[in-house]
């Protein structure tokens, strides 16, 4: 029997583009309200939110909320995580807040860290983790510092911790045992899981197919246009069985083959629902993307979709660097237009641009003051304070061409 060919639809580049900001909710100003509610929807919608120690600027878990929340306050994370419980802290491609709602897509990956401990934080033996869970058990919630009576040991990586304690608690949490209740700037405050979300136990693990279909709804929901890296980010071994996942759904019509002109060699798919959507509808936005930011995390299909390649540079010697080392992408409605690096200066009350980079098709003339404008109210959620009547522009560098140093 000849297979079955699959009608393909052909995109343009502009389209898929405009397809995965409206995934995004980049094209929006309000797309999630600006309550403290906002915050819940938003984690719901995108997935995860990715926690980074980096505070050259804003920490990017609340710099990608604020990007589509513009009267996102901190406290409304924190009202999320420690008071409404509605968001969790756990592993994605990377340390993360996630739905409460998907616990159940994360429980069996808590079972098997409880059943093979151990990462690069180190090991700890059953009397340590028991001694944790007993402390906190009688105690109540502890940060780190709490715990004074270690005795040190040797750090077996740079990201380790010399107090057995934290290595205990560190495999406790991996394993679901405790939680993260409440986080200020890095500082964890521990809880027992069962006490903190007021259940005996962790939800029931959902099966391995019922995780890969979560994770490819969850690309289709915030991409529009998927390929298998897009899904399968950072993960290469998931692909075999997500790729079968996509063509049962193939099969069943739910998904249809796109092809990207101009980049017909990478396979891509979509919902019929999303292609069939209105293509026109976008405000007028202008973000200054997190480094790791859902939209920009992705670096190969950023490229693709946006003829941006975006350098992260933080660890790559001063004079190696091109856009700086902080640098974050500006996205003037549905393109990137430039790479500022910026810096804020906590003692001074500044927002500091270190260096300005056009890119693409970027001009001064066009983007410049609706960017300064972007730039004056990110300064004020950066320091936290009530807008002036008159804005004191941020210490803008001279802009540069594109790559220059």
């Amino acid at each position: 029997m000849r297979p079955r060919i699959l009608p393909v639809a052909t995109l343009d580049i502009p389209r898929a583009r405009r397809l995965w900001l409206a995934a995004q909710r980049l094209d929006r100003r309000t797309p999630f309200g600006g309550d403290a509610a906002a915050t819940r929807l938003a984690v719901e919608h995108l997935g995860y939110v990715q926690i980074d120690t980096i505070n050259v600027i804003e920490r990017c878990h609340h710099h990608i909320l604020y990007t589509r929340i513009p009267d996102y306050r901190r406290a409304h994370l924190q009202q999320a995580q420690s008071v409404d419980r509605s968001v969790f802290e756990y592993w994605t491609h990377a340390l993360s807040y996630v739905p409460t709602r998907d616990m159940r897509f994360f429980t069996a990956a808590m079972k098997r860290h409880r059943a093979s401990p151990g990462g690069w934080f180190g090991s700890a033996t059953p009397q340590d983790i028991r001694r944790i869970l007993a402390r906190l058990r009688s105690e109540g919630p502890l940060t780190i510092r709490d715990i004074d009576d270690d005795v040190l040991v040797d750090k077996i990586h740079p990201w380790a911790s010399r107090k057995p304690s934290k290595r205990a608690l560190q495999i406790a949490f991996y394993s679901g045992l405790v939680t993260i209740a409440a986080r200020t700037g890095m500082l964890k405050t521990y809880e027992l899981m069962d006490r903190h979300f007021g259940r005996d136990r962790l939800p029931r693990p959902a099966s391995e197919r019922d995780t890969l279909a979560y994770r490819l709804d969850r690309a289709l929901r915030t991409q529009g246009v998927v390929s298998l890296d897009s899904v399968c980010h950072l993960d290469a071994a998931s692909k075999p069985a997500v790729r079968r996942l996509i063509e049962t759904r193939l099969r069943r019509k739910e998904l249809v083959p796109v092809v990207l002109a101009g980049a017909e060699k990478v396979e891509h798919w979509a919902r019929p629902d999303t292609l069939e959507a209105a293509p026109d509808g976008a405000e007028p936005t202008v973000h200054l993307l997190s480094p790791f930011d859902p939209l920009v995390i992705q670096r190969r299909r950023l490229t693709l979709f946006f003829g941006y390649e975006h350098r992260f540079e933080a660890y790559v010697p001063k004079e190696k660097r091109v856009l700086g080392y902080f640098a974050l992408p500006v996205l003037v409605d549905d393109a990137v237009v430039a790479a500022i690096d910026l810096k804020t200066d906590r003692q001074a009350g500044r927002l500091l641009v270190q260096r300005w980079t056009w890119v693409g098709r970027g001009t001064a003339r066009a983007h410049k003051r609706r960017i300064e404008e972007e730039l004056h109210r990110f300064e004020r959620f950066q320091l936290a304070r009530e807008e002036p009547e008159v804005s004191p522009a941020p210490s803008v560098a001279s802009p540069t061409t594109p790559g220059a140093s």
